[in-house]
């Protein structure tokens, strides 16, 4: 029988996140439409973005550790033209280049990506969560403030336009962890000589697992038996189920 705390579901959740929530957020409504006791997800999305968010459950947390090691694959719009304080649409405008002054084709567009394919260094954005003192960066960047940051190593396995139009372009991103999708965009930009920001950010791939297999938040919260979307232990791929299977005492 379920407690007032939920009950013990064991299994992971493949959640297509809207638009407009942050990551917890979604996880929260997904556990409560599950009714479940204990829930984490395995990688952060910004509020912004959609697409696929890992939700373990119960003993299925277990896996969080190797999934925020995994490689993980975004479509993203890059907005030519205006570079932002945070490197995406949300931020304030801080540099801009004027339309008729982008001399920018998809052939020039396409020619810049060669840079960032490969293991390249990244400077992480102030607006992040690494912390300096105890703090996170993006606290510092709300007084104002702008530290020194050292670049880190990162892997792009993949970079490909998917389209060029006007002064927007569609990525497809595959790449390792601590991979900044609005670093790259802005870093783009820069590279261009005109200046970009990200506008649009969607994941479609966390390892193994597949935004085609994800289940949409509304969905999820209008099923009669939501538990039947959810991957069982047994099921998941090979090299991520728990060593050990034996059930747990209820917290």
């Amino acid at each position: 029988m379920a407690s007032r705390r939920g009950q013990m579901l064991d299994g992971v959740l493949l959640l297509d996140k809207p638009v407009g929530l942050s990551s917890n957020h979604a996880l929260q409504r997904a556990k409560r439409a599950l009714d479940a006791r204990k829930a984490g997800h395995t990688g952060t999305l910004d509020p912004f973005a959609t697409g696929l968010l890992v939700c373990c459950l119960g003993r299925a947390t277990k896996i969080s550790s190797k999934m925020l090691e995994a490689d993980k694959t975004y479509v993203a719009t890059v907005q030519l033209g205006e570079e932002t304080d945070s490197g995406d649409l949300t931020g304030n405008v801080v540099a801009t280049t004027p339309p008729e002054a982008i001399n920018v084709d998809a052939e020039t567009f396409e020619a810049a990506l060669g840079a960032f394919r490969g293991e390249i260094e990244q400077i992480p954005p102030m607006y992040s969560a690494l912390k300096r003192d105890g703090k996170p960066l993006y606290e510092y960047a709300r007084q104002g403030i702008e530290l020194e940051r050292e670049p880190r190593k990162i892997s792009i396995h993949r970079l490909d336009l998917l389209r060029f139009e006007g002064l927007e372009a569609d990525i497809v991103v595959e790449c390792s962890k601590g991979t900044y999708i609005r670093t790259l965009a802005q870093d783009i930009g820069r590279a261009l000589g005109c200046h970009a920001h990200l506008k649009a950010l969607r994941r479609t791939i966390v390892g193994p697992f597949r935004l085609d297999d994800a289940v949409a938040l509304e969905a999820l919260q209008a099923m009669p038996d939501p538990k039947t979307v959810l991957i069982p232990l047994d099921a998941l791929p090979a090299g991520l189920a728990p060593a050990s299977t034996k059930q747990e005492e209820p917290l």
